[in-house]
């Protein structure tokens, strides 16, 4: 017998990292700072190199940090934290729709949280009438665990009451019966 997970534990936690390829140009970044300082003396040349390295690093880091989290019948993606009520089914993107919908479908409204180095993405559209949001598109590497997650987490996140008329709905009725 497994131990139940705590109902804030996530369902699902990406965290979208930068390519290693963005930290070699960071370490290069840094030596070039110590190449522009070379002609002040050793101990410029060191300063340069080891502040342009670090800065460049920040820049790295922060930029890689981001998260997408589905925990407590919420959405966490980036800065933004949206309860999975006002969230319509997800649609999974391959590579191929993905680039269409970060460029010529994508709606200047929409929330994107948008790593170009991810290939697949997942959308899914916003049913908040108070929203102006239309959809949110979220880069991530695993978009049907995501999406199996929203759906997995909209399902649980009812209570017995939400649980037992969302039966009800989905039971067969007969024309002529109450």
């Amino acid at each position: 017998m497994q131990p139940s997970a705590p109902a804030s534990a996530p369902r699902y936690d990406e965290r979208l990292t930068a390519p290693r390829s963005w930290w070699v140009i960071a370490a290069l970044i840094g030596i070039s700072g110590g190449l522009v300082m070379l002609p002040l003396g050793p101990v410029p040349m060191l300063g340069g190199l080891i502040g342009a390295a670090a800065l460049a690093s920040v820049a790295v880091s922060s930029y890689g940090s981001a998260r997408i989290r589905v925990v407590a019948g919420s959405l966490v993606a980036g800065d933004a934290r949206i309860p999975l009520s006002a969230l319509g089914e997800p649609e999974v993107l391959d590579a191929e729709e993905a680039r269409a919908w970060r460029s010529y479908k994508a709606d200047a409204r929409a929330f994107m949280l948008l790593r170009g180095y991810v290939p697949t993405a997942l959308r899914v559209e916003v049913t908040d009438p108070d929203d102006p949001t239309p959809y949110v598109y979220l880069s991530t590497r695993d978009p049907r665990a995501l999406a199996a997650a929203l759906g997995q987490d909209r399902t649980a996140g009812a209570g017995p009451e939400g649980r037992e008329a969302q039966d009800q709905a989905d039971a067969p009725t007969v024309p002529g019966t109450p």
